[in-house]
């Protein structure tokens, strides 16, 4: 297996996770169906769907829904919140770098927070405008890399052996230069907006066991301490608070992000 196969597997594996954070991102997801200007009718695609909470958003605004992503346990938490609201959505079990559809088969391509982690940015942009129909929207949720999101991610990094060779930081997709780059000539109308998601916590602490619960990257960090170098573990959770406390107030972390919006041409 090369090395980004290797990459993807380990992805796959360490999602599952992640399920228990959905309620961070429900609200968000409904701001991206917003700034995508999704309407009634239209055939949507969510790219890296995790739990699905932008195709339920979507798929109740009436829309023909179809959700794809990396990890079967997210699916299977997807096809439950699909149940609950009612809708239909074709679930696939998918590579974002090798979407299973057929050339100008959407409206609206999104992905929220989610087509960031494919590791080659190029190809994964590549596939999202394949499928999507000439004058269709692709529009997208990402963290900058100067923000708290961002910030956090750079400190987890120090952490971390480095990524295998061509693999491209989830972060970079939060910088509007690198976007415009990555999308080319391919589309038109580009439309940056910023908004700001909030995480309930009591404490910056209170906020770090609770991520360590569910947060993907932050459960990497304690394993590669924990077998390699646990003497860092107290500097690393100092760190790690440190960060938060500067986005903490009011019971809530603020972790500001980026939507980007685009015309295919």
């Amino acid at each position: 297996m090369d090395a980004i196969a290797t990459f993807k597997e380990s992805q796959r594996k360490s999602w599952p996770s992640f399920r228990p954070l959905e309620w961070l991102t429900t609200v968000s997801a409904a701001r991206l169906v917003d700034h995508a200007g999704v309407r009634s009718g239209q055939r949507v695609l969510d790219v890296a769907c995790g739990t699905g909470v932008v195709a339920v958003t979507a798929a109740r605004r009436g829309c023909q829904v179809t959700g794809l992503d990396l990890t079967p346990e997210l699916l299977e938490r997807a096809r439950e919140n699909g149940k609950l609201a009612e809708v239909t959505i074709d679930w696939h079990e998918g590579d974002a770098e090798e979407l299973p559809f057929g050339d100008a088969q959407f409206d609206v391509v999104l992905s929220q927070f989610g087509h960031i982690f494919a590791p080659r940015p190029q190809v994964a942009i590549a596939q999202m405008l394949r499928v999507l129909k000439p004058g269709g929207t692709i529009a997208f949720s990402t963290w900058p890399p100067e923000l708290y999101s961002g910030s956090n991610a750079k400190l987890m990094q120090r952490y971390l052996p480095p990524p295998p060779e061509g693999v491209s930081l989830p972060m970079e997709w939060g910088d509007p230069h690198i976007v415009r780059e990555r999308l080319g000539a391919a589309v038109e109308d580009i439309v940056f907006e910023r908004d700001i998601l909030l995480s309930p916590a009591l404490s910056p602490r209170h906020y770090r066991v609770e991520m360590e619960k569910a947060s993907p990257n932050l459960q990497r960090v304690l394993k590669n301490l924990a077998e390699n170098d646990p003497t860092k573990l107290a500097q690393f959770n100092q760190e790690y608070e440190s960060l938060v406390s500067q986005y903490f107030k009011d019971n809530v972390v603020r972790m500001g992000y980026l939507l980007t919006r685009a015309k295919k041409r």
